[in-house]
């Protein structure tokens, strides 16, 4: 019969001898160590890259990007026009906001290569500050902003918003879809609902794109 001593002893062993066994099991051979070494660049593909041409602020522009990616990188980081902001980088507070063929986008939510022939206005294409569009004019005089870190978004998408109401496009508050639609304050804000205002300048906003529209504000 085994003494208690021997008992602990052979547990002992047998534990240690189980854990051993174990990581050898779990442990990789020394090729199976290089494989795993070599995986991460063996994995890792070159960036596909194509050429991109569009007119960009009435200039023709061309660029070779990677294909993944927005147009606002490329308008920042390649084509360094800086007025368009990154915000958010979701498609949520729209300070990237850009006229495309006329139309208002989030710049981060497209891939530039799906603009090839495009013609792009940014916030640097509207006016300077020498010769300031009527749009940008109007946030000054009415102080449509206050950090500032939105408003090119925000101008940006208020020429559109006009030029979608003189298309007769009508909106979610549009009373009637048959009659022309006016540039309202409910029309406007909710014309203006994509685009974010952190510091509140929303009324003043309003007050700047109805004095623009030609109604009294």
């Amino acid at each position: 019969m085994q003494s208690p001593s021997d008992l602990e002893l052979s547990r002992r062993a047998l534990l240690m001898g189980t854990a051993a066994s174990l990581a050898v099991t779990a442990s990789p051979s020394v090729a199976e160590s290089q494989t795993l070494a070599a995986a991460p660049q063996s994995l890792a593909e070159a960036p596909s890259m194509t050429r991109i041409s569009f007119a960009v602020n009435g200039a023709a522009r061309e660029l070779q990007l990677d294909t993944r990616t927005t147009l606002l990188d490329a308008l920042r980081e390649h084509l360094h026009l800086p007025g368009t902001k990154k915000g958010c980088d979701h498609g949520q507070c729209g300070a990237c906001t850009v006229i495309v063929d006329g139309r208002r986008i989030n710049a981060c939510l497209t891939l530039a290569v799906m603009h090839e022939g495009d013609s792009i206005t940014t916030i640097e294409g509207l006016g300077t500050p020498e010769n300031l569009h009527p749009m940008q004019a109007a946030f000054v005089k009415h102080d449509g902003y206050q950090c500032g870190y939105c408003t090119p978004g925000q101008i940006c998408s208020a020429v559109a918003v006009l030029d979608e109401i003189k298309a007769g496009i009508p909106s979610h508050v549009s009373a009637d879809l048959i009659a022309p639609p006016q540039a309202t304050t409910d029309e406007l804000r909710e014309r203006m609902s994509g685009n974010i205002c952190r510091c509140g300048a929303y009324s003043n906003i309003v007050e700047a794109i109805t004095e623009v529209s030609g109604r009294q504000a």
